[in-house]
C-alpha cells in the first residue's frame, strides 16, 4: 500500500476595498486539473461571501452562484494575480 500526501494550501491576503482593508481567505482545491481556489471574505455586516477562482485557458475567472458586490468584482485582476502566484 502506497500513501500519497497532498499539501493543503491555505492563505490570507489583505486588499484595500472601498477605503478599508479586507481579508480574503484562499484555499486551493487539488481535484481540479487546471487550478481552483475557493475564496471567502466578510462584508460590512459580517456575512461571509464565498466564490471560486477557476483557471480556464490560462486565465483566472470568478465563478459564483450568488451576485457579488461591486467592490469584489473590481478586484478580480488583483485576486487573479494572487492566485497565479500561489498556484
Amino acid at each position: 500500500m502506497q500513501l500519497e500526501f497532498i499539501k493543503n494550501i491555505q492563505f490570507t491576503e489583505l486588499l484595500k476595498c472601498e477605503g478599508r482593508l479586507r481579508e480574503f481567505n484562499f484555499r486551493k482545491v487539488h481535484s481540479f486539473p487546471e487550478g481552483l481556489f475557493t475564496v471567502d471574505v466578510c462584508d460590512d455586516r459580517g456575512n461571509r461571501l464565498m466564490f471560486k477562482l477557476i483557471r480556464e485557458n490560462g486565465h483566472w475567472k470568478m465563478h459564483t452562484e450568488m451576485p457579488l458586490p461591486a467592490w469584489i468584482l473590481e478586484k478580480e485582476q488583483a485576486l487573479a494575480g494572487i492566485a497565479e502566484e500561489n498556484k
